[in-house]
């Protein structure tokens, strides 16, 4: 006898097949979405190296200037304290050495704001890198995310990932500008 082949057995594989390729079509925009991020966390990372170097260098110019202000002080006490002994010995400074003085202030005067400046711009550095170093933080956190979503099969965890990536890209945005 021959069997009757069950209408519903074909739709149930239909169904099944159908599911299935939602599934794949899910994971895969799981996989290309986490491809992005990684690239948005490696260029997050690459802008906030370079801020925090940009920002060590200016720090290292701050310090250098700072440094040279210390020894046109010390150039300047020295002269002062020799004038000093000139005056408390009855003599007269001459007009050199007082231009000398002069000379120094202005110096001094010129080197600090130089490192003032350099101070500023390694602050400014600095600000940039911590919101970059941000951006990095929210995208792996996302990526890690992703990948429990794919492991759990759960969609609301990868939509979740996506959420915390938008702050990552947020972050990138207040970086870059």
């Amino acid at each position: 006898m021959e069997e009757m082949e069950d209408p519903t057995e074909q739709l149930r594989d239909k169904i099944r097949e159908e599911a299935e390729e939602k599934k794949e079509k899910w994971l895969f925009h799981v996989a290309l979405s986490t491809a992005i991020i990684a690239v948005l966390a490696a260029i997050s990372g690459l802008l906030g190296g370079d801020h925090a170097n940009e920002a060590i260098m200016e720090q290292i110019k701050a310090s250098n200037q700072w440094s040279y202000y210390q020894a046109k002080s010390i150039k300047s006490e020295i002269a002062a304290s020799g004038n000093r002994l000139l005056l408390a010995s009855g003599y007269a400074i001459n007009d050199s050495d007082k231009h000398k003085m002069a000379q120094y202030e202005q110096q001094k005067k010129e080197i600090m704001d130089i490192a003032h400046e350099s101070e500023k711009e390694s602050e400014y550095h600095l600000s940039r890198h911590k919101v970059l170093a941000r951006a990095v933080t929210l995208f792996q956190i996302a990526i890690a995310i992703s990948a429990i979503s794919i492991l759990a099969r759960k969609k609301v965890l990868w939509i979740g990932s996506m959420v915390i990536a938008a702050g990552g890209i947020v972050f990138l945005i207040q970086g870059i500008f």
